[in-house]
């Protein structure tokens, strides 16, 4: 009955979200309190388990999401991911320019969320393709799949920083093992996969013709880097030190407050607040202005990462995740595996990736206790099944359709399928690294 139950609510959710066009804040609350009456939580302790969940899922994320979105719309403005894909593409040659736009995408897609990134660097893209006279598409696709390996796999990106903290995992190593994974996965979704769209007609239209900063005002190499990178460099420091070190007790505190996911953020932020924002001479009231607007743009992600959090505690609270893990633990298939179906399903028929992850996060977190299953592995895992197979119920599909000015066969034959490569390719790799781990 509870597996009944639990499915049923969350068919309401696709339907609410998909045919029914409802915000998915407001579907996520409204399931959570249908849940809790279906599955016998009393009345009075609905309100409390989806304020709980809420609160407690926020309170560890807020600060991380709206950081990394100040980050990333400085990188953004400045100029900065413009210098990055300039100084990559001298770097690689104008032959391998499509290795090049993967890294770029890949560097700039740690701090830029995927729609900003997306929307910032395929005016660049089209650039290169202006100028060189190299199909669009074959030149788009290895940049794109690294922007949605780094949405999908790495913090601080919302799904991912949120699977963190359900599972309990540890954000630098999940971040570190997280690069791992995105390797293979951005090398066939990317480059070798490109290679079949090289006779793909796509035509860009005029309305997304790029507009480019100038030379003269782009921020200097190291800085840009520097910016766009030092999250993953601290984090990566201070998950390896203790690994190759012995600390002292006060050495490691200091070690682990350093380490804290906000802390970073806040330490990238500062520095390329000074770095990046005033030290090319831009107004600190311009630099607030533009956090400011960054809050904006995430506001409903965080409103919708909070129902998720809502939802996850009715499903706790009510005991429906523990009954699901126990039977979920009878099945021949590991839980990595099952928490990548999950998402998958739940990404095929609702079309988001963040509500796909976090949906499935709050009904599987109990069998990454009940399993041992490692949490950081788990966060990936559910990750590349939030990715599998965008179609027409995604935005991201109509995005690349009408900025390529593609049909729909050919948005499918490009975009959906380098989705499901970059999908299937994460299991694969996560499945081999905790073979290899364990």
């Amino acid at each position: 009955m509870t597996l009944l139950v639990t499915c049923c609510c969350i068919i309401a959710l696709v339907l609410l979200i998909g045919p029914g066009g409802l915000n998915p804040f407001l579907a996520f609350l409204l399931v959570s309190i249908g849940t809790g009456v279906c599955l016998g939580i009393p009345l009075d302790a609905i309100v409390r388990s989806v304020q709980k969940g809420i609160g407690d899922t926020l309170g560890s994320l807020v600060a991380v999401i709206v950081l990394g979105a100040m980050l990333g719309k400085l990188v953004a403005e400045s100029g900065a991911a413009q210098r990055i894909s300039q100084v990559l593409i001298a770097a690689f040659g104008e032959h391998r320019v499509h290795w090049a736009l993967m890294v770029t995408g890949f560097v700039v897609g740690v701090p830029l969320f995927y729609n900003v990134g997306f929307v910032l660097l395929v005016p660049l893209i089209f650039t290169i393709v202006h100028r060189l006279r190299l199909p669009a598409v074959y030149v788009a696709v290895p940049m794109l799949a690294a922007l949605s390996v780094t949405h999908g796999f790495l913090p601080p990106h919302p799904s991912p920083s949120a699977l963190v903290g359900q599972f309990g995992a540890d954000m630098g190593r999940t971040l570190l093992y997280g690069i791992l994974v995105s390797i293979p996965s951005i090398l066939l979704a990317g480059p070798l996969f490109a290679r079949t769209l090289r006779t793909m007609d796509a035509r860009p239209l005029d309305t997304f013709q790029p507009r480019l900063l100038p030379d003269d005002r782009l921020p200097g190499t190291w800085v840009s880097f520097s910016a766009s990178l030092l999250p993953v460099a601290v984090l990566a420091v201070t998950t390896l030190v203790p690994m190759w070190a012995t600390l002292s007790p006060d050495a490691a505190r200091v070690l682990a407050f350093l380490s804290e996911p906000a802390v970073v953020m806040l330490m990238a932020l500062l520095f390329a607040t000074f770095a990046l924002g005033r030290g090319t001479g831009m107004p600190m009231k311009t630099i607030m202005a533009g956090y400011a607007d960054a809050v904006r743009d995430v506001a409903l992600i965080l409103l919708i990462v909070s129902g998720a959090g809502g939802l996850k505690q009715v499903f706790t609270d009510s005991g429906a995740s523990g009954a699901i893990a126990g039977m979920m633990g009878t099945l021949p298939l590991s839980p990595l595996v099952q928490g990548w179906l999950m998402a998958a399903i739940i990404r095929v028929a609702m079309g988001s990736a963040t509500v796909a992850g976090l949906t499935t996060a709050g009904i599987i977190a109990p069998v990454v206790g009940a399993t041992g299953v490692d949490p950081n592995l788990m966060v990936l895992s559910i990750g590349a099944g939030s990715l599998m197979f965008s179609h027409v119920n995604d935005s991201g599909f109509w995005m690349f359709k009408e900025y390529f000015n593609l049909g729909i066969r050919d948005t499918i034959r490009s975009w959906s399928l380098m989705e499901t490569i970059v999908s299937i390719t994460g299991l694969a790799s996560v499945l081999l690294l905790d073979r290899v781990l364990h």
